[in-house]
């Protein structure tokens, strides 16, 4: 399986990887949209890249993205409509009280599955960061999820063809954001009733929001909601976007053993933010790993993975990981 996957990434490990403390970047080094693709095509084993809405793109330069795009060997994987990172989308963009702002939302998000569309993209993400509460008494926790149905499913409705994939975070930039966990992102997908709307699964939200990735991804597949994925690591308690294999290796192999048994195909997208390190190497290592550990799945008997999750015998699984880590390791 591992020579047939699409590998994605996104773009910040290819610019100046900004935080709030250093604004500029760490890197040194101001790049274009243009140039940060450049550096993605350099990547061995990249097959695509997530461009964000209003960041890298535009009506004025969409056709010169395409180009460099399909010069670099690539394809746009997923656009992403900026949702979080304008002031005025500060008190939610699908759930604000203003209908003004909720329009301009939505029309934000119609204007990405049209870029999409002119890319040869069939998916946009919906990550609603800044949808969700700081305080208690502060939201109307049922008038906003009504909102976020029917947004939803309006922009579900425009564009039929293009899958909506509902991207879910514990929290930040808010304190509690609306979608943030896989259960509220597949109720939300459920309610919103289209068959192009599902959920994405980021592996470090799912860590920090305390989930199991193997389990998350294994219910969304069992709905036929598992509609694509962002690969990364933390320590759990922060979305820290760190190199894949960092801290979760035998999470990581069980939620790989999910997705092979539950026959995934789609792909296999980093959302890292090398701050510190080199963005090409951070993105082929993470990379390797994912290879890495498919193929060390590949060598272990998945009857006998079968068996022991039928018998539920926790010394056997635990006897299993040990042994075909550390042959992996050895060999």
């Amino acid at each position: 399986m591992e020579k047939d996957i699409l590998f994605g990434s996104c773009l910040p490990p290819f610019g100046d990887c900004a935080d709030r403390f250093v604004l500029s970047g760490y890197s040194g080094v101001k790049r274009t949209p243009v140039e940060m693709i450049k550096r993605a095509g350099k990547v061995k084993s990249l097959s695509g890249i997530e461009l964000v809405g209003t960041w890298h793109l535009s009506d004025n330069n969409i056709r010169e993205i395409k180009k460099v795009v399909e010069d670099v060997g690539l394809k746009i994987c997923m656009v992403t409509p900026d949702m979080w990172a304008r002031g005025k989308w500060g008190k939610g963009g699908f759930t604000s009280r203003e209908e003004k702002i909720r329009k301009e939302a939505i029309g934000d998000v119609k204007a990405s599955m049209d870029w999409a569309i002119e890319l040869d993209c069939d998916a946009i993400d919906l990550w609603f960061g800044q949808d969700g509460y700081d305080y208690l008494f502060q939201a109307n926790y049922v008038e906003a999820w009504d909102r976020l149905v029917e947004a939803t499913r309006e922009c579900a409705d425009y564009r039929p063809e293009v899958k909506v994939c509902l991207e879910y975070k514990i929290k930040e930039p808010r304190t509690h954001i609306f979608v943030g966990t896989a259960g509220k992102a597949l109720l939300l997908a459920k309610e919103v009733n289209r068959n192009n709307v599902g959920v994405l699964v980021d592996v470090g939200h799912a860590l920090a929001a305390g989930e199991n990735p193997a389990e998350s991804i294994a219910l969304l597949s069992r709905s036929k909601k598992l509609f694509y994925l962002h690969f990364n690591d933390n320590y759990a308690t922060w979305d820290d976007d760190m190199m894949v294999g960092s801290v979760h290796l035998p999470q990581y192999l069980e939620l790989l053993y999910w997705l092979k048994r539950t026959g995934y195909k789609g792909w296999h997208t980093l959302d890292i933010f090398p701050y510190r390190e080199d963005g090409v190497r951070a993105v082929e290592e993470s990379i390797a790993w994912i290879k890495g550990l498919y193929e060390l799945l590949n060598r272990i008997d998945y009857q006998r993975i079968e068996k022991i999750i039928e018998e539920g015998d926790a010394t056997q699984a635990s006897g299993i990981l040990r042994t075909s880590i550390l042959s992996w390791s050895q060999s």
